[in-house]
């Protein structure tokens, strides 16, 4: 299993992927920042079927500090969803490692780009994305519209997107 190294204090944090023992943990985390509009609430359901898109890292004792996902459209077109960091482990660069690490897997399954639709306007240009547009991605306000209309309204969230570059293949 790759993982990506996370800067700690008291000992390095990996970015795995997720488990099936994740899955409750995932979902608590996740919807505790979905009525701030932060988050899209996430049933187990959903997680449940996109396991194989989410990556976490834990702390020490084992607890969930953090965790993001890929959402695909199609083959060409990924979005960065459910980032989300435990509030006791922000501001120490959490948030850049899981984004480092799902542009990482959208790379590496060949996406030619990946969105995001955030209030974190500072983190993402910080990591490279460029501010966009929703309505770049027709896909994505279908899908809003379907779980409500109201995310459409929220004026704050930003949309940031990223070329993403094929890894090489040997040859």
């Amino acid at each position: 299993m790759e993982t990506v190294a996370a800067e700690s204090s008291a000992s390095p944090l990996r970015v795995v992927h997720a488990q099936d023992d994740d899955v409750a943990e995932i979902v608590a985390l996740n919807n505790m920042f979905a009525p701030d509009g932060l988050t899209l609430h996430r049933s187990e359901a959903f997680v449940v079927s996109h396991l194989q898109d989410y990556q976490v890292v834990r702390g020490a004792d084992g607890k969930l500090l953090g965790q993001v996902a890929l959402d695909e459209y199609s083959p060409s077109l990924v979005e960065l969803v459910s980032l989300a960091v435990a509030p006791e482990a922000q501001g120490k660069g959490l948030g850049q490692r899981l984004i480092t690490a799902a542009e990482k897997l959208a790379r590496e399954r060949g996406y030619p780009e990946l969105f995001a639709i955030s209030l974190a306007e500072p983190l993402f240009l910080r990591m490279g994305f460029h501010e966009s547009t929703i309505l770049r991605y027709p896909e994505k306000i279908s899908r809003y519209r379907s779980i409500s209309r109201s995310e459409l309204s929220i004026g704050r969230k930003f949309c940031f997107a990223t070329l993403l570059t094929p890894y090489p293949t040997a040859g």
